[in-house]
């Protein structure tokens, strides 16, 4: 039997998203022959990690590669579409999730999304074929290409358009990225008291843990669910910062509307 031969893929960013997507594509195969940043110690770490190529100027990118994947943050990647070589043959792609695909539109033929929607940090690894991947093609033929590629690094893969995905990533910043934010408010109030972040580990690993068996607005509890004045202006009180003091009574405000008139929620099919 002739073993498959997997394409040649160069990637534009060596950022957290880059590292975790090019090694995964790696492992399944794929030949990521070159990775580019403008930061030459970013696109060093990634290609010694690769065992590839690396270069700090577009100019220098192999121009015969099958996929070029854009990797870079969203103000960006237009400007570095239109440096990149152009081959007919090629595949493009962006993994951004609020950029359209028709950021590509009249720049090349065949071009695409592949959103991985997760958190990424450098130096924390993670269980790619458990992320969920959204795709969009130009053509049913290159999304019936991003199957693939999705499919034999993840064992979810979906289809969006660009409206929804733009959707996806507003979810995911206030799942994610606001919620994070809140850790590092608590992380400061208590390091004032003297008392360890480590003590909220285990409430934090149960708040997370309630959403695999109950819906958010079952899962919600404290006193801003029962608009127990009392408590929150305790706790307003105890708050030094104002802004910190309008995004507790904003939050509770929000907690208790909520509660009164849940959102209507559904679930995405592939």
């Amino acid at each position: 039997m002739v073993k498959e031969t997997k394409q040649r893929i160069v990637f534009i960013g060596a950022g957290n998203l880059a590292t975790h997507l090019s090694m995964a594509l790696q492992q399944a195969g794929y030949d990521v022959a070159q990775v580019y940043s403008r930061t030459e110690d970013s696109a060093q770490r990634l290609a010694g990690k690769l065992k590839c190529g690396m270069t700090t100027r577009i100019e220098e990118l192999y121009n015969d590669a099958d996929i070029y994947i854009f990797s870079v943050s969203d103000s960006a990647l237009e400007k570095l579409i239109d440096k990149v070589p152009r081959c007919e043959e090629a595949l493009y792609l962006h993994t951004a999730g609020s950029i359209p695909m028709s950021v590509f539109s009249g720049k090349c033929r065949r071009y695409g999304v592949l959103y991985p929607l997760q958190t990424f940090s450098k130096n924390r690894d993670v269980q790619f074929d458990e992320i969920p991947i959204f795709i969009e093609g130009s053509s049913p033929e290159t999304t019936a290409t991003l199957q693939k590629i999705g499919r034999e690094i993840s064992g979810q893969v979906l289809e969006a358009t660009s409206e929804q995905r733009r959707h996806l990533h507003l979810a995911a910043v206030f799942a994610c990225n606001f919620t994070n934010h809140l850790y590092a408010i608590a992380a400061e109030l208590l390091e004032k008291q003297h008392l360890p972040f480590d003590t909220l580990r285990p409430l934090i690993r149960e708040t997370a843990a309630k959403i695999e068996s109950l819906t958010p607005i079952d899962a919600q509890t404290g006193p801003a669910i029962r608009y127990d004045r009392n408590v929150m202006q305790r706790h307003i009180d105890l708050l030094d910062d104002n802004d910190e003091k309008e995004i507790y009574r904003l939050l509770s405000r929000h907690i208790h509307a909520f509660a009164d008139t849940p959102p209507t929620q559904s679930t995405t099919h592939e």
